[in-house]
């Protein structure tokens, strides 16, 4: 089963991590408009694709649990663990008060392989072929991106809306997020992504930081469009509880009618929540007619870590391969056809 994984940050790191129970074939699709840390640093001084996001894709597939089960390599050599040494390093950050401290060892061995190939994707897939990693990972655009949003309650009167720009303004903004933009307004879609899309079997959008990590997906023409083309089954995760600053106070279903706010067009076969995060009766009604907005069924189910805001990847692989069972089953005979 091909499966095309939309998000980014933690979020994304969780849903790949499920995907992989399912199959090796995932290629993620991650948000290119960080602006902090590390990130934030590199995309200043050198221009590039922030990588912060598309490290943390990489090292999600590389943690996979199959990918840490012993390797043999070229050499004969059984190494155990696999890829966990390589994992941890990528997300390595350097200590002390230099002009390296905080950057992830992932982010600038991507930096640097961006710089000498020239193309950010190419440098994603070398890492993939030299690292023997099962997926792909790949940015949502081929540029590095901004997000401005429209914020209320900054002003001493509350009907006024200021506008913030920046991933991380927008993350920890003490205000009321109403609307996000792109900048650029129009940009263009990584045509690779643009594919993994259309040639998916499974399609899955979130959970994450809502507006800098979900719905820029679909601010994207490129993607919205072959989210809409695609003949995949499309699947939404939404997350278990509101994010300070950028989600405060924000049900289930606040979450969905923003979604549908930014993009009307955009169908959705499943929308997946948490059960604890709804409980039944009136408000899981109300999430169901908040579904129906993008012609997507409701389920429901155990998908937290218990004690934690947390989406458990085995528990939300389990779900998915419950909704896919005869799908899954479907490829798996493809595959051993093949």
């Amino acid at each position: 089963m091909r499966v095309a994984a939309l998000g980014g940050g933690h979020g994304l790191y969780a849903t790949l991590t499920a995907m992989r129970y399912l199959t090796p074939d995932v290629t993620a699709v991650v948000t290119v408009a960080d602006d902090g840390g590390s990130s934030g640093r590199l995309r200043a001084e050198l221009g590039v694709i922030p990588p912060g996001d598309l490290r943390m894709a990489l090292s999600a597939l590389m943690s996979a649990p199959a990918a840490l089960e012993a390797r043999t390599d070229g050499r004969g050599r059984t190494h155990r663990g696999g890829h966990r040494l390589w994992a941890e390093t990528f997300q390595h950050r350097f200590g002390g008060r230099g002009a390296l401290a905080g950057h992830p060892v992932g982010n600038l061995l991507l930096a640097g392989l961006t710089e000498i190939l020239g193309d950010p994707v190419a440098a994603l897939d070398e890492l993939v072929e030299v690292f023997d990693i099962d997926g792909r990972v790949l940015p949502m655009s081929s540029v590095p991106l901004e997000i401005e949003a429209d914020v209320s309650g900054l002003e001493s009167d509350p009907r006024i809306s200021r506008c913030i720009r920046g991933q991380v303004a927008v993350a920890t903004t003490p205000g009321k997020v109403r609307r996000v933009r792109l900048l650029p307004t129009d940009p263009p879609a990584c045509p690779q992504a643009v594919e993994a899309i259309l040639t998916a079997d499974l399609v899955v959008l979130g959970p994450g930081s809502w507006f800098s990590s979900v719905i820029p997906h679909v601010l994207v023409p490129g993607l919205l469009n072959a989210l809409r083309e695609t003949t995949a089954r499309k699947m939404l995760f939404v997350n278990l509880a509101a994010e300070p600053g950028e989600t405060t106070g924000f049900s289930v279903e606040r979450h969905l009618h923003v979604l549908h706010a930014h993009a009307d067009v955009l169908r959705i076969d499943d929308v997946v929540v948490d059960a604890a995060s709804v409980p039944a009766g009136r408000e899981r009604d109300h999430l169901v007619r908040a579904a129906e907005m993008f012609g997507a069924q409701l389920h429901v189910g155990d998908l937290a870590v218990p004690g934690r805001p947390v989406h458990d990847p085995g528990k939300v692989a389990a779900l998915v391969g419950e909704l896919c069972e005869g799908e899954v089953s479907r490829y798996a005979v493809r595959a051993h056809e093949s």
